[in-house]
């Protein structure tokens, strides 16, 4: 019985686990409770970064909230509205006709990557390397150099002009 009961709960642990690794524990240079995220973040926001929600396409709003960095087009950094750590640069942003901010490039160092199982797809999740918050998807279908597609939420970034 003990065998069945231990291999039942490993077997759920591990469910859990693969189904949705952003609820695994990681360890981020900034890390606050969700109280704290909660206070530091509009509701929308707080929904995106720390509860992997999305925006409406071309909109780019959530939650009666609205973003504009899908139509902004002046030099600078798109950073994390979490931490204001930049991910990327203006230079890499490109018109992908999916109605979300999108890039070919991020700052390397600055963004990192897990799987995500949306339903049964398995998708890349992007996310911001010093605080964790979910910032969207890449996919394969972008334009040259790299052929990645940065599909991220508006929400989730605050541009700073040159």
């Amino acid at each position: 019985m003990l065998n069945r009961r231990r291999f039942l709960i490993s077997s759920f642990v591990f469910t859990i686990g693969t189904i949705n690794p952003m609820k695994c524990l990681a360890a981020f240079e900034i890390a606050y409770s969700e109280k704290t995220w909660r206070k530091l973040l509009t509701p929308a926001q707080f929904a995106i970064l720390r509860k992997w929600k999305t925006e409406r396409p071309f909109s780019n709003s959530l939650y009666g909230e609205k973003s504009d960095l899908l139509r902004e087009d002046r030099e600078g950094t798109y950073n994390c509205v979490g931490c204001d750590l930049p991910l990327y640069e203006s230079k890499t942003k490109y018109d992908s006709g999916t109605g979300w901010p999108s890039f070919w490039a991020p700052i390397t160092v600055n963004v990192n990557y897990r799987k995500d199982w949306y339903f049964v797809k398995l998708l890349t999740e992007a996310h911001c390397n010093r605080c964790g918050g979910h910032l969207g998807h890449v996919f394969d279908d972008g334009p040259k150099p790299t052929g990645k597609r940065h599909c991220i939420n508006g929400l989730a970034l605050i541009f700073r002009e040159s």
